[in-house]
């Protein structure tokens, strides 16, 4: 059971140092029973899950008392671990009774791991290749698959399954990299410093993600060549480049697998022969394997297979030494939950010797310090393997928060995370409101529903109405402004900044709309882009809570000596909200107007469904 006002974790008269710690730190544990309570000892026991030979029991011993409260102590050294280590105390009185506290989770990380800083500090931009930019309608010829092409580049993505039930995904709009390259400048005047790029590799799919050639840029897309010049371009404007490495799984339209026998090479499927037979497991060959849950066209790979591995990261010519080397700067890895934790260690060393400042996201959709998949606890954010992850936790708790749910509930969600994640991965975070496997933002807090009750067709062709979309608008307004001033990279999901709507898959996934954007909206992400590249604490200052109730938060972040504070009132009453603020003034970064602080507080009055945001410097505008 949990005490808060006996011992509180987050509290650093009880808990010393805050959160995850590296290896090699002593701990040092305070708590605090009322004396009239009659505790005269206690026991911390404390086991380490991946030790399974070390637990240790320590005497929690009185140290003081004060006012009626006494001050029971024990440290905790964990020496050169790395892991988590569960602990729980036990106290106990003369009399007989006793209190337990716990079990508590300290992540205890690898500290030799120096993970670069510069995913966190800036805005991400994710693109869906296909739907983002064509310079040319594309002749399908030739190209593995069976293609069909839109030359309409507005028509609505294929959704209704063929005569055999199947959605097939083999209707491309086709976007290119050079459409890419011809945004760049529009891309950086978000304030973009990340693009992270769904698939770009050959398949046979418009989603990608069932690769047929690592080595080879999707010919729709363009050409290698094309890649380097990409990002080329994109560094000259400051901005980096993240890869999506599909590795748990291959296309059974692939080079290696060859199921329709696209390949003039032997894959898998055809012979045992094959230089890839082994990268598969198959119950019955050909026609029974493992596949990604359960979907034919995804067969599985055994990630143990020596040469799959040397393919991948360990070869010197390996995908992710290739495309780094092209002119990448990091990768993001598909379902990191079902790739083997020495498997993501060896893509992470792969892409540190080859860039030293190559980052390496997962996408784990948990709190990813204590994820359990296929029954092992993983490794992901202790060091060498995952640098961060894709931050799931903080849109569903932002989601909750602007369609009703408490503030504090929000805080107390993401001080889990913050407690529980290396600073590292916290200041890594992939922050998101929407992605491809997520309905549009717009849609979702416009009409508050999935719509998931109704018919595919239903959610095919719905429009909003001209209340949900305002709706839908002032809701997201307040989350972009969190969004774009919380710990993590604010990531925008291409179109998101254009208003666009849509439910689930491939709705979400409809063509990027040139010159029919939703300008306002537009206009208020180019706003915030630009406020998160100039201000420094909102690109790495530390974070403090000031109140959270009800229907609102707030917080502001610091670095060195200025500071942000920024105010959030999603609920239908108006907020008397105080946030704490070392500097004597406040500038109200969009109402112009300088705000006096009081006692080392700013108190405001934030108006029904509304934000403030002030800087204690007027250079950060």
């Amino acid at each position: 059971m949990f005490d808060r006002t006996f011992f509180n974790t987050r509290d650093l008269a009880c808990k010393s140092p805050y959160g995850a710690v590296c290896s090699g730190t002593t701990v040092s544990f305070h708590l605090y029973p009322l004396r009239r309570h009659g505790f005269s000892r206690g026991v911390m026991t404390a086991r380490f899950e991946f030790d399974v030979s070390r637990s240790v029991e320590l005497p929690v011993v009185w140290t003081a008392t004060d006012r009626g409260v006494d001050t029971f102590s024990v440290t905790l050294d964990v020496g050169d671990y790395v892991g988590l280590v569960w602990y729980s105390f036990r106290m106990e009185g003369l009399n007989g009774q006793y209190k337990e506290l716990g079990e508590y989770q300290l992540t205890v990380y690898d500290p030799t791991d120096q993970v670069p800083d510069w995913f966190g500090k800036g805005v991400c931009y994710q693109i869906f290749p296909d739907r983002f930019n064509r310079t040319k309608i594309p002749n399908p010829a030739g190209m593995v698959g069976g293609r069909e092409v839109h030359r309409n580049w507005g028509d609505m993505p294929r959704w209704r399954p063929n005569a055999q039930g199947e959605v097939r995904n083999r209707d491309f709009f086709g976007g290119d990299l050079q459409g890419v390259i011809q945004k760049l400048d529009y891309i950086a005047s978000l304030g973009v410093e990340t693009i992270y790029f769904c698939p770009i590799f050959e398949a046979a799919e418009n989603h990608r993600y069932g690769t047929a050639d690592y080595d080879r840029i999707d010919p729709m897309l363009g050409t290698n060549e094309d890649f380097a010049q990409m990002c080329q371009e994109a560094h000259k404007r400051g901005i980096r480049i993240i890869l999506d490495g599909v590795f748990n799984h291959t296309g059974f339209v692939s080079k290696y697998f060859n199921g329709d026998g696209f390949y003039p090479n032997l894959g898998a499927s055809q012979s045992k022969d094959s230089p890839y037979y082994d990268w598969f497991c198959f119950k019955h060959w050909p026609d029974q394997y493992e596949s990604w849950w359960g979907i034919y066209s995804l067969p599985a790979v055994n990630e143990g297979c020596k040469s799959y591995r040397d393919f991948i990261f360990d070869g010197e010519n390996s995908v992710i030494r290739k495309w780094l080397r092209a002119g990448a700067d990091g990768w993001r890895l598909d379902v990191a939950d079902e790739l083997p934790d020495e498997f993501v260690r060896g893509i992470h060393t792969a892409a540190r010797e080859e860039k030293s400042d190559a980052i390496v996201i997962g996408e784990v959709w948990e709190d990813g310090s204590n994820k359990v998949a296929y029954g092992k606890r993983r490794r992901h954010l202790l060091g060498h393997h995952l640098d961060g992850l894709m931050n799931y936790p903080f849109r569903s708790a932002l989601i909750d928060f602007l369609l009703g749910e408490n503030g504090d509930r929000f805080m107390e969600r993401m001080e889990t995370l913050r407690e529980n994640y290396p600073p590292f991965a916290f200041y890594s975070a992939m922050n998101a409101l929407g992605t491809h496997d997520t309905l549009r933002i717009l849609t979702y807090l416009g009409t508050g529903t999935t719509r998931g009750e109704w018919a595919k067709h239903a959610r095919a062709h719905y429009e909003m109405t001209d209340q949900e979309r305002a709706l839908g608008w002032q809701r997201l307004k307040l989350g972009l402004s969190v969004l774009f001033t919380f710990p993590g990279s604010p990531t925008v999901y291409y179109g998101d900044e254009a208003g666009m709507t849509g439910y689930e898959d491939p709705f979400n996934r409809k063509t990027y709309p040139w010159g029919n954007e939703d300008q306002e909206i537009l206009a208020f992400f180019r706003k915030l882009g630009g406020l998160r590249k100039l201000c420094r604490p909102l690109r790495e200052g530390d974070l403090m809570w000031g109140d959270c109730a009800r229907g609102y938060i707030s917080y502001v972040r610091s670095e060195g000596d200025v500071s942000v504070a920024v105010a959030v009132n999603a609920g239908a009453d108006e907020a008397e909200i105080s946030l704490p603020w070392n500097h004597r003034n406040a500038w109200d970064w969009e109402g112009g107007a300088w705000q006096r602080a009081k006692n080392g507080k700013l108190y405001l009055t934030i108006p029904p469904m509304s934000y403030r945001i002030l800087l204690s410097e007027r250079e950060s505008e």
